[in-house]
């Protein structure tokens, strides 16, 4: 039978509980075999924002983070390949390496509205399910609006528990000091002490 496989991508900067709650979730709402952490290399949305830590970095955080969680598994194929990162190059490139996979690709409710700007998307409508990840008290549009940004998907939506975590504020309170703990994955978090992420001198 093909392997059953999400991929849910991300900057991942830095990695959090949010983000390993939604991976776990999805596996078992979708019965898939595992959940693949993509890890940009260049996020090519975030482009000319602020500064993203270096993706090897950002790599190690989240095998720090996976390490013991079954059926979770770090994919660096995106900082492999280099350059800004799309996540049809993925899917080819899975796809190419294992013919038989099944696709999952899981994006959060906010991602929805943007779907149709990115690269080669009737393309990835082709060879993929999209999971659409929502949670309670979350703005995802509903009725003919939702109906029109899926439209041409294979799609379903699933609900995970809420948590309010955000990535600047992780950012934050590592430059300043603050507790971590919780928030992100305890092997993440040495692996931020260690190489002194977030600092306010870097």
């Amino acid at each position: 039978m093909s392997r059953r496989v999400g991929i849910f991508g991300g900057t991942f900067d830095p990695v959090h509980v949010g983000h390993l709650v939604t991976a776990v979730n999805a596996r078992a709402a979708l019965d898939l075999d595992v959940v693949l952490l993509v890890v940009a290399n260049e996020p090519w949305q975030k482009l000319g924002g602020r500064a993203v830590t270096p993706a090897a970095d950002r790599l190690a955080l989240v095998e720090a983070a996976v390490s013991d969680c079954e059926g979770i598994e770090v994919c660096d194929l995106e900082i492999k390949r280099g350059g800004s990162s799309y996540t049809i190059d993925t899917v080819n490139e899975l796809i190419a390496n294992e013919p038989d996979i099944a696709l999952t690709l899981i994006v959060g409710a906010d991602v929805v509205a943007n779907l149709a700007s990115w690269r080669a998307v009737d393309e990835l409508k082709q060879r993929c399910q999209l999971v659409v990840v929502n949670r309670p008290g979350s703005r995802l549009a509903e009725g003919r609006d939702l109906e029109r940004q899926l439209e041409g998907w294979n799609s379903r939506v699933i609900e995970v528990p809420a948590l309010e975590v955000s990535s600047t504020d992780l950012r934050d309170r590592a430059a300043s000091g603050r507790p971590l703990d919780f928030l992100i994955p305890e092997g993440a978090i040495r692996v931020i002490r260690e190489r002194g992420l977030y600092a306010l001198d870097r």
